[in-house]
């Protein structure tokens, strides 16, 4: 047994935590490598460790009861929507996450997902597949150019979309009432209230964070006051849309596809998941990636030297440059 600090991996689905061992060792540390699908998984190891860096598994304020000495939990991706973070900040806990990552992927996933379904390219291609040479088969299909584009959370992913959607001619306005509007003024972007983004939009690009206020941003009202023939497209986080009134606005016309990298259930976070359990599935104008917008090896591989170097910073008793709660060491 070693008395180097011990540093909880939550969960991970990197295949190893070389990466963040190298680290961490170098830093004093030793590693512990869990799967945990609740929070009961953490408890045991919650009680004695110097950190915890979670990638899908919850470190709420069950967990953090159970802490005795961690100074830091570190989470692998920018959103921290799944640590407590109120009442970490309460028992003195630094937060961390990886900032400034990922951009350029999930813009280029947005905007591919948006592209394959305005084009109907999946129906096309099983269409062709079956036999059926017509480009009749899928009608109708419309110019892109000329049309709205509405982006929810115009960050620094939003504006990446907004860059690579300009050239293809479509209007784009966005709703975020957090952003200076001098900064949607100099992209050419229009601010607007949410009703506003919704009734104009021929294609919405969901991008925002899981907060109680976005969460079901949209729903049925939501899809009732769409254009006829609109699509969605989430990148963001998959409670942000009710599933159930998707469905319904999926089947029953008033939307033509979407495109989801997170169903509202976000599979990787549960210990059983069956897509059998959401309909959406079952739909073909419907394409679901397993959360892999932010992907690509330079991402993976930045996101896991970044949060192992935060937890390596407070090893050494040095400030985690991506600190969420600067208040506790004040």
């Amino acid at each position: 047994m070693t008395d180097r600090p011990k540093v909880v991996i939550t969960d991970f689905d990197y295949g190893d935590n070389d990466i963040e061992k190298a680290i961490i060792e170098a830093a004093g540390g030793q590693v512990v490598g869990l799967q945990a699908k609740c929070e009961e998984d953490l408890f045991e190891h919650a009680e004695d460790c110097f950190a915890m860096i979670n990638q899908y598994a919850r470190v709420g304020a069950k967990t953090i009861a159970h802490m005795k000495q961690c100074r830091v939990i570190a989470r692998y991706g920018v959103g921290v929507d799944i640590v407590d973070v109120k009442t970490a900040t309460e028992r003195g806990i630094m937060v961390t996450n990886v900032q400034d990552y990922c951009t350029d992927e999930v813009a280029d996933h947005a905007v591919s997902l948006w592209l394959t379904l305005a084009r109907k390219l999946p129906q096309f291609n099983a269409s062709t597949h079956a036999g059926n040479w017509s480009w009749r088969s899928e009608r109708p299909v419309y110019r892109l150019r000329g049309r709205t584009m509405g982006i929810v959370s115009l960050g620094k992913i939003g504006q990446a979309i907004a860059e690579r959607a300009k050239p293809f001619g479509v209007r784009i306005i966005a709703y975020d009432p957090y952003l200076d509007p001098a900064v949607a003024r100099e992209m050419g972007v229009e601010l607007v209230d949410k009703a506003t983004l919704v009734a104009q939009s021929n294609y919405i690009l969901m991008q925002a964070p899981m907060t109680p206020e976005t969460r079901h941003f949209l729903s049925d009202a939501e899809f009732a006051a769409m254009k006829p023939g609109g699509i969605l497209v989430l990148t963001g986080r998959g409670p942000t849309v009710d599933n159930k009134a998707l469905y319904r606005a999926l089947t029953e016309g008033t939307l033509a596809g979407a495109g989801l990298d997170d169903p509202e259930e976000e599979p990787a976070k549960r210990a059983q998941w069956d897509p059998a359990d959401n309909p959406i599935f079952t739909l073909p104008n419907v394409i679901v990636t397993p959360h892999t917008a932010y992907y690509s090896e330079e991402s993976i591989q930045q996101a896991r030297e970044t949060a192992a170097s935060e937890v390596a910073r407070a090893l050494r008793g040095e400030r985690p440059k991506n600190l969420l709660n600067p208040e506790i060491l004040a």
